[in-house]
Formats: C-alpha cells, sequence, structure tokens
C-alpha cells in the first residue's frame, strides 16, 4: 500500500503544480499521468492492473468518454505484436534460441572484447525478433560464468543489458515504444514504415551503436584472461529445422513486401501477415504450439500498448498536447539538427525515471502537435527520433528492464551503471540525431 500512497502523493503534486500553467482538465490529467507512471515505476501493483486503469480513471475524472478509451486496447498494430509474440514463444518452446546464441557467439575470438562484442551484438539480433526481458534473463546466465573477474562480469553484463536496449528499435516489434509509434502514424492517417523499410532506417543507428557500446566496455580490460569458452554448437532436430524454414519464409516475405512498396506502391497488410503466421504456429503437423501455451503471451505489456495509446489518445483529444507544444516552440527557431538533438535529449534523460512505453506515448502526441507547422516528412522523423530515443536510456536500473535485470545479479553497482549509461546516452542521442539528419531526411 505504501507504493500506491507515494502514487497519489506524486499525482496530486503534478496536478497542484500544472494548474499554475494550465487548465483543470489539463492539470487533472498530468496528475492521473504522473500517479500511473509511478505505479509502473514502483511496481506497487501488477504491471497489467495499472494498464488497465486508464478505463477506469479516465472516464471517472471527465478526461476521455469510456467508450473513447477502450478502443485503444484493441487497435490493429496490437495484433501484430501478438502475432510476433506466438512465434517467440514457438523459438523458445523448440529452444531454437539457445542455436542462435551459440551459432552468433562462435563468429568471435576467445578474449575479453570479443567476448563483450558476443554478447552485444546476440542480445542486440535476437531481441529485434524476441522480447528484450526475455533475451537478457536468457544470457544473463551465461553472461556471469564467463568468467570469475569481477571487473570483467560487471562489463559482460552491461553488453547483453545494452544490447538487448540496442536491438529493440531494429524492429517495429522489438519494443514497445515501436508499437506505439506505428499504431499513432496508423490512426493520424500518416505515412507508416513497413516491416523492411523499417528495419533499412533504423539499421545505421543500431549497428553504429553495436559498434562504439562494446568498444566502450571493452576500455581498460583488454589484457585481462577469460576462462576458456565453448562455442558448442548444438546440432538442429528436425523440430528446429522445420521452424527455422519458416522463419527464412516470413522473413523473405517482408524482405519482398517492402520491395513490393517501394517498386509497386502496393504492399501486403504486414499485421495479417505477422498474425497469419503467429496462427500457423498452432496448426496441427505444421505448428509447434498448443492453447495453453498461450499462457505465455505477455497479456500485461498488450494492456500496457492500450494504456500508451489511452494516454496519447488523451493528450491529443484534450488539446494538452498543443499546448504543451507550444510552451517548447522555441525549438522551432533551431536548425533541424539541433531540433533532433534537443529532442533525443530531453526523451531520452526522462525514459531514465519512468517507463519508455509510458513516455512514448506522452511524447509523441505533444511532439506531433508541433511537428504540424512542419514538412511531413520531417514531422514524422521527428516522431522517430522521439521513440527511438526513448530506448536509449543506459544510466539507471529503472530505465529498461534488462537494466533491471542484470542489477538482479548483484554484481553491479548503480555507480558503475550510471558512468558508463551517461557516456552510451549522450553517444546515443549524437548518433540517432546524426543518422536522423543526415540519412532518414535524405530518403
Amino acid at each position: 500500500m505504501r507504493g500506491i500512497f507515494i502514487a497519489i502523493i506524486i499525482g496530486l503534486l503534478f496536478f497542484g503544480l500544472s494548474r499554475l500553467g494550465f487548465s483543470m482538465q489539463h492539470a487533472t490529467l498530468i496528475g492521473l499521468v504522473a500517479f500511473l507512471v509511478t505505479l509502473w515505476t514502483n511496481e506497487a501493483m501488477p504491471l497489467g492492473a495499472v494498464s488497465i486503469l486508464p478505463v477506469l480513471l479516465f472516464p471517472i475524472f471527465g478526461i476521455l468518454d469510456v467508450n473513447a478509451v477502450t478502443p485503444n486496447y484493441s487497435k490493429s498494430i496490437i495484433f501484430l505484436f501478438i502475432g510476433g509474440f506466438m512465434l517467440a514463444i514457438a523459438i523458445e518452446k523448440t529452444k531454437l534460441h539457445s542455436y542462435f546464441s551459440a551459432k552468433l557467439l562462435s563468429f568471435f575470438p576467445r578474449t575479453a572484447r570479443g567476448i563483450i562484442y558476443a554478447l552485444a551484438i546476440t542480445s542486440a539480433l535476437l531481441s529485434s525478433i524476441l522480447s528484450n526481458t526475455t533475451i537478457t534473463l536468457m544470457l544473463m546466465p551465461i553472461a556471469l560464468h564467463l568468467s570469475e573477474n569481477k571487473k570483467l562480469k560487471v562489463r559482460f553484463l552491461l553488453a547483453t543489458a545494452y544490447g538487448a536496449s540496442i536491438g529493440g528499435i531494429l524492429t517495429p516489434i522489438g519494443t514497445p515504444p515501436n508499437l506505439i509509434l506505428m499504431g499513432f502514424l496508423e490512426e493520424h492517417h500518416l505515412s507508416a514504415l513497413t516491416f523492411g523499410e523499417w528495419m533499412l532506417y533504423m539499421l545505421p543507428v543500431v549497428g553504429i551503436m553495436l559498434l562504439v557500446m562494446p568498444w566502450l566496455l571493452s576500455r581498460g580490460v583488454e589484457a585481462e584472461s577469460v576462462e576458456d569458452v565453448s562455442h558448442n554448437i548444438p546440432i538442429l532436430t528436425y523440430e528446429q529445422k522445420r521452424l527455422y524454414g519458416i522463419v527464412v519464409l516470413l522473413s523473405l516475405i517482408l524482405i519482398g513486401n517492402t520491395f513490393l512498396k517501394q517498386f509497386f506502391g502496393v504492399a501486403f497488410n504486414e499485421k495479417l501477415i505477422l498474425l497469419g503466421f503467429g496462427v500457423l504456429m498452432f496448426v496441427p503437423v505444421i505448428g509447434f504450439l498448443n492453447w495453453e501455451d498461450t499462457r505465455n503471451l505477455p497479456y500485461e505489456v498488450i494492456f500496457l500498448f492500450g494504456a500508451g495509446f489511452s494516454i496519447a489518445a488523451a493528450f491529443s483529444s484534450t488539446g494538452l498536447a498543443s499546448e504543451i507544444a507550444n510552451k517548447l516552440s522555441f525549438i522551432s527557431t533551431l536548425p533541424l539538427f539541433w531540433m533532433f538533438v534537443v529532442v533525443a535529449l530531453f526523451v531520452t534523460f526522462s525514459t531514465e525515471v519512468t517507463s519508455n512505453t509510458a513516455l512514448t506515448s506522452i511524447a509523441i502526441p505533444i511532439f506531433y502537435a508541433f511537428s504540424k507547422n512542419m514538412p511531413q516528412h520531417e514531422g514524422t522523423i521527428l516522431l522517430m527520433v522521439a521513440t527511438v530515443a526513448a530506448s536509449y536510456a543506459f544510466m539507471l536500473p529503472i530505465a529498461t528492464p534488462p537494466n533491471a535485470i542484470v542489477m538482479s545479479s548483484r554484481v553491479i553497482s548503480i555507480k558503475q551503471m550510471a558512468s558508463f549509461g551517461l557516456k552510451l546516452n549522450f553517444i546515443g542521442v549524437i548518433v540517432l540525431a546524426t543518422v536522423a539528419y543526415v540519412v532518414w531526411n535524405a530518403v
């Protein structure tokens, strides 16, 4: 109960402070969001339960009617995530991810720096299609047992957590903020990227960060000795080979769909493609799952999406997003590159103390209102910068689930994480802003 009381106090505090510059309705919405964010952060209630609260609170406090809130929990973009997670459950059930991990680790030298790069890249690639929470939990025992040297253990664990956060932006389904942006673009009839287009846009950001981050972590430990690391690659079973083939087929379809849109201006609905392949996992003989396996679906995250979309809708429909955008109007006087830098800095450091999903839900409608005075292409890029920056929180354990998971090992201190994380935050902002300005803006 203590955590709930703290959330109420923080909500009332934000409400009171907001009354100094906002209307009663807007101050109420800010107070409610502060209340929800605090509950998400201090985990005083289960994630799923907190995520349902907007259905109760927004109508009670006159923010949105119940019929305006509930549709946010069934947006079509959520079913893309459900389909992707059904595939992820099949991959975990057949242990195909163990093969991928061993295969990727085998490509790197058995040195301290080589293992740091191996863990970071393996974590990133797997987190682009699977839950970054799952991948961090899966790789943490490996990272802990690769060396008895505590200094190396810290670097190995951080490489795993940071790699998971970096890799999550590579695909639309890699992390919740990506899906929130895709749903927002669709709802506002803005041009949304296909699965393949998204990956092409994000590849430079991910690639540069996966070069810089392991290099930063490996500084000062190059000469440290490591135990002999076995890279034994398991032999694929018949089931794993079948699923491997299905994953390859899905990849080819998504790549082909990207080319269809680029060259012919038409494309298949990727939500249906992902959901279709997810349902395929239940087909007898072909699939690998039964209905009991759906207990492993992250229903709490699905509700979290709904809460995020509800917050975004409330900010837009009440006019709060426009009002905050007006207060941030000084950004419009900045050159485009520095605009990206300021937005990325604001989102990155705000994410350190709150849920990146909740923050994205708040930030996107605010910057969308601000971007209406910009060319549509530049406005969309601004929203993408804000979304990606939400995944670039490397300083504190409460910032992202991977950070919290490796902190639970009791090997890393908050001071160590903050020391590396602060540098990475600034590096990430500069990399993101530069790629957005030089690459995305030129496409």
